[in-house]
């Protein structure tokens, strides 16, 4: 089985600063997007939380979402693959 991030059209959707990664909207909440679901330019993928800065991430392209590599609430550092998207 060919692994999802080994695909050429993959692109990475990276933490733009370190802090903890939040999946979903609120505690309990469904998260924003899970693997298989098709995206559009700017829809929000999570939120990256520091110092109770709440900064929305969001999808650079058009795409489906291949994986996800971080967990809900896991701490994550500046530059870090969080998503892969790729064209379908």
């Amino acid at each position: 089985v060919p692994r999802p991030d080994a695909r050429p059209d993959a692109r990475p959707v990276t933490a733009p600063m370190a802090g903890t990664f939040y999946a979903a909207p609120a505690p309990g909440a469904a998260p924003f997007v899970t693997v298989g679901d098709r995206v559009r330019k700017g829809a929000q993928l999570g939120i990256v939380e520091v110092m109770k800065l709440f900064t929305p991430i969001t999808a650079p392209c058009d795409g489906v979402v291949l994986s996800i590599l971080v967990e809900n609430q896991q701490v994550v550092a500046r530059g870090e693959t969080l998503m892969l998207l790729g064209e379908g």
